[in-house]
């Protein structure tokens, strides 16, 4: 199995690039955000996952073994294949994905292409718990990982995804927004208003 391939880019194509090491050249698939960063003749450093099934071998690449490892993470919820896997990695950063399961924002997850509702919200509920060490290097994904260390003492989680829409609405950005509610969490118990106001004094300083 290859875990990382590190050489000179030959060709970058729609869906996959060729990445020459030891005289071999390796076709590996990514995610649009990663070929787009791949230049013909510059040298790569990917984290691989490899994919074995009856009929092919194919190599997946990431830019961190961080996002390897949410691919395989993903693929743990039923419903979801490497192409779905692939498909939220485009739209969320690792950083963003653990937050957006930390406060179970499913319609951050339902932007991916091919994720409809239900199994965004599939994913939020199912990978809820089980991101602790992910976060290590990713600044988001530390705080999810506290987040969800901590007992589940107040309001459900749907609230605090409830808080990132109201804030996206006034126009913050996303990152931006659930940094804040993550950062607010506590005041979750005393309902949805008093979550906004509190991330909203912290996104004000």
């Amino acid at each position: 199995m290859i875990g990382h391939l590190s050489g000179r880019v030959l060709t970058v194509g729609e869906d996959t690039a060729i990445v020459e090491a030891g005289g071999v050249g390796y076709e590996v698939q990514g995610t649009p955000r990663l070929l787009m960063r791949l230049t013909p003749g510059e040298p790569a450093s990917l984290s691989i996952e490899t994919l074995v099934a009856e009929t092919y071998i194919r190599l997946v690449a990431f830019e961190s073994e961080t996002e390897r490892k949410c691919f395989r993470l993903l693929q743990s919820v039923q419903g979801v294949g490497a192409k779905a896997a692939l498909s939220i990695l485009q739209v969320l950063t690792p950083a963003a994905l653990l937050d957006a399961i930390a406060v179970q924002d499913k319609s951050a997850v339902a932007r991916a292409q091919g994720v409809g509702p239900k199994l965004a919200q599939r994913v939020v509920t199912e990978l809820k718990g089980k991101t602790a060490g992910l976060g290590a290097g990713v600044p988001h994904g530390a705080l999810a990982d506290r987040l969800e260390g901590e007992e589940e003492r107040a309001a459900p989680a749907g609230i605090k995804a409830d808080a990132v829409t109201a804030l996206l609405g006034l126009g913050f950005d996303e990152g931006s927004a659930r940094q804040a509610v993550i950062d607010a969490g506590d005041a979750a118990d005393s309902g949805l208003e008093a979550l906004i106001t509190a991330a909203l004094k912290r996104l004000s300083r």
